[in-house]
């Protein structure tokens, strides 16, 4: 799929009109695998229409789903796991290779190009409500993201 538009119902009302927040969620893609690997990287495009942050997710492909970072540090890339990612309203937040990221950990088996891969991302709104995306990446082989 390549893009997704998730609409959030807060169910709160103003001035006599219903009020949502929306998330929306374009050119998803997860990192085709090798035999026997047990990570891979997820990666997309997120756009919030009210300020928001990125808590987590999961996957049935993967035991958890983690958000990373990472980082040149001391000239040699370091991936760190991240609590949140931040989705400042309006803002398109990218989700790509060397920088942010989500991260199937301890994938069951293989990830094959061309596979749509099920994930769920669980967003929390500045009133503390949490809310989960389904979503369906599509497994790409790709180059140029350094080695975890």
């Amino acid at each position: 799929m390549r893009f997704a538009v998730i609409a959030l119902s807060i169910g709160c009302l103003f001035a006599g009109a219903a009020v949502a927040d929306s998330v929306k969620v374009e050119n998803i893609w997860a990192r085709a695998t090798a035999p026997g690997q047990k990570v891979a990287g997820g990666f997309m495009e997120i756009t919030a229409d009210a300020d928001m942050v990125l808590v987590g997710g999961s996957s049935p492909v993967a035991k958890s789903l983690e958000l990373h970072t990472m980082k040149l540090e001391d000239g040699m890339m370091k991936m760190r796991q991240v609590k949140e990612i931040a989705l400042p309203r309006g803002q398109t937040v990218k989700l790509a290779p060397g920088g942010l990221h989500v991260m199937f950990v301890d994938i069951g088996k293989q990830i094959q190009a061309g596979e749509r891969v099920p994930l769920t991302l669980i967003v929390r709104s500045a009133d503390g409500k949490e809310r989960k995306l389904e979503l369906q990446a599509d497994a790409r082989m790709m180059g140029g993201m350094p080695r975890h």
